[in-house]
């Protein structure tokens, strides 16, 4: 299963619903702040960005796929939904097709306004810090080709109301690749 959406759309919503129901789940952005921390960078959001577009220059543009693939071969798990959050690239999607027969794509929404105020609360520390940071982040992921990965999802998610919300969404839409049909959100 791979997970898409801008940048606070809700992703790890989707992730840690995932991981309650014993599904493994990799990080595509911890793949890159882990590569920032090995060339001796600080974690903000020039550097972690600035990794992203390197590693892709450096390794092709689907480097960060590649090396999720090398982890999840090395996973030893018996559950048969396994979940890549991050998807950026169609060219990352075809990584995980050629490797994983039964792979869906999973998108999830959120306004512009919704992703910005959510970076304004959450505040980790490669999160835009101003308007203008947060654009430059976003015109990055549009340049990675995040917006065709999201234009051929599978499923689709909204998430601009609660978390609470969100978490029945991904229930209802998920539930089935679970093995339970329409499961209930976990309080």
């Amino acid at each position: 299963m791979l997970i898409t959406g801008m940048p606070a759309a809700g992703k790890s919503i989707i992730s840690s619903y995932l991981v309650e129901e014993g599904c493994p789940v990799l990080s595509m952005g911890d793949v890159i702040r882990e590569e920032t921390e090995k060339r001796g960078l600080e974690s903000t959001p020039e550097n972690v960005g600035e990794t992203a577009v390197q590693i892709r220059l450096e390794e092709g543009e689907d480097a960060v796929a590649a090396r999720c693939v090398e982890r999840l071969e090395s996973l030893s798990t018996e559950n048969p939904v396994l979940c890549i959050e991050g998807i950026r690239s169609p060219r990352e999607v075809e990584v995980f097709k050629q490797t994983y027969s039964n792979t869906i794509i999973v998108a999830i929404h959120a306004s512009p306004r919704t992703r910005f105020e959510r970076f304004m609360r959450r505040k980790r520390s490669d999160d835009p810090r101003n308007l203008a940071e947060f654009q430059e982040r976003d015109n990055r992921e549009i340049a990675f080709g995040i917006g065709s990965v999201i234009a051929l999802a599978d499923h689709l998610i909204v998430n601009e109301s609660s978390v609470r919300k969100a978490r029945s969404d991904v229930a209802r839409e998920l539930g089935g690749y679970l093995g339970h049909g329409r499961s209930s959100p976990k309080d």
